[in-house]
């Protein structure tokens, strides 16, 4: 078999093994070791993996990811989440659909300490859910408010999947952070857009009936503004040690998640929320993230080096571009393989799978790699709210733990949110001076 065949028998083997179950980084790291003991030798598979684990894990940039983490689970036992949501409660409290306003508000600030977008989708399900509900609103809004904006969490910098695009097409991750400023902002208007608009274009997807629409307006929260101000204070505080830190220059991505990481513990502890269990509670669910991002890593270095041996990255690369297809033309292909793929297999994983193969030819189209990155991170987090697979859906539901919303009616309740994302990702695509104006200013 030549070079070309071991590697496009290698990806298949790969899709099937995931298709049929098994995890994604063990079948990314048997397909590889199978395609490179063919080709060359078992002993060279042997070698490359140990390879591999070394040269893509003793970086010091690969900090950066258990550190992020770390900082956004201490935030969330922190109970910043339901303050910050009180805050634009209160700021929302006399517009109508206001709460799903405040629900994405209050998931924007959320979003750029935490950077995940399941911790955000956990939080704000037992925060805003019960109480959009108690105001009237519809149950599948409500939790679709909330699954759906949920996905600023990896938009809106510090943010896990700009980590992972800064890595594997080799860009500044501190400008990638940059990067997702003004489209993570453009995205959540838009989600506000849409929100104040649904009371008046479709008022019984939104509210369950025209009584409690008054009774929302006429609600009140019982806060005073300096006690919501004070509220605020701890996670402004926290945003602009790390995200201005970072910004100014003053400190590497690596020291801005270690900076994050103790002011947030000190928060925590400040708001007497972190007793030993629970520091051990999230210390240990902080590994479970960080190692199954960083073996995820570990089996896509293996994965790409695998493909350049076959060479089917530039294979692919030459075939493109003998198509005499457009850059524009090659976008649209590779935008819809995106979704499609968010449909069945989760973020991080698509983008380890595709990039190596993607990179060399948006590269060969002259694309700018941060414009790429973003939307590249916009792409993949629509799958993040699509069927079947729909990580942040099956989150709410989770969390929620209510048996009369079903899934469907979920995914339902974030269909207009889908769409939302669609229209954001066109323009992002139309005017990359979105995604590029922050990045090479600063």
């Amino acid at each position: 078999m030549t070079g070309i065949e071991v590697g496009v028998v290698a990806v298949i083997l790969m899709l099937a093994l995931i298709y049929f179950g098994m995890h994604i980084s063990i079948a990314l790291m048997l397909a590889s070791f199978i395609a490179i003991s063919t080709l060359r030798s078992p002993e060279l598979a042997t070698r490359m993996v140990a390879a591999a684990a070394n040269d893509s894990l003793s970086s010091y940039l690969y900090g950066v990811v258990p550190l992020f983490v770390l900082m956004g689970m201490l935030v969330v036992i922190s109970g910043v989440g339901r303050d910050t949501f009180d805050v634009f409660q209160w700021l929302t409290r006399k517009i109508r659909g206001g709460l799903g306003v405040a629900t994405v508000g209050a998931n924007a600030i959320f979003a750029s300490i935490t950077g995940i977008s399941v911790a955000s989708a956990a939080v704000f399900t037992k925060v805003a859910v019960p109480e959009m509900r108690r105001h009237g609103y519809t149950p599948k809004f409500a939790v679709g408010v909330v699954a759906g904006s949920s996905v600023l969490g990896m938009l809106i910098p510090p943010s896990l999947l700009m980590i992972v695009y800064g890595v594997l097409a080799e860009q500044s991750v501190g400008r990638m952070f940059i990067a997702g400023i003004i489209p993570g902002i453009l995205l959540a208007v838009i989600f506000c857009v849409v929100i104040l608009l649904l009371p008046y274009l479709h008022p019984r997807f939104i509210m369950q009936d025209k009584s409690t629409l008054a009774q929302e307006e006429s609600a009140e929260v019982e806060e005073t503004p300096l006690s919501l101000f004070l509220k605020l204070v701890p996670i402004l505080g926290l945003m602009t040690l790390v995200l201005g830190g970072l910004y100014s220059g003053f400190f590497t991505p690596t020291e801005a998640g270690g900076v994050g990481a103790f002011g947030a513990l000190l928060l925590a502890l400040m708001k007497r929320r972190l007793s030993p269990a629970k520091l051990y509670q999230v210390l240990g669910e902080t590994g479970h993230v960080a190692v199954s991002i960083l073996f995820l890593i570990l089996a896509a270095s293996l994965y790409s080096r695998m493909l350049a041996l076959t060479g089917f990255p530039m294979t692919i690369a030459q075939w493109v571009t003998a198509m005499d297809l457009t850059a524009y033309h090659f976008l649209a292909l590779y935008l819809l393989v995106i979704i499609l793929m968010g449909c069945i297999i989760d973020p991080v994983s698509i983008m380890l799978i595709v990039l190596p193969i993607v990179l060399p030819i948006a590269q060969f189209f002259g694309m700018d790699m941060i414009w790429f990155g973003v939307i590249t991170v916009v792409a993949v987090e629509i799958g993040l709210i699509t069927p079947p697979f729909g990580i942040s859906v099956y989150t709410v539901k989770a969390a929620l733990n209510d048996k009369t919303v079903p899934v469907m009616e979920i995914f339902k309740g974030v269909a207009p949110f889908f769409f939302c994302m669609l229209a954001v990702l066109l323009i992002l695509v139309l005017f990359p001076v979105l995604s590029t104006y922050l990045a090479y200013r600063y």
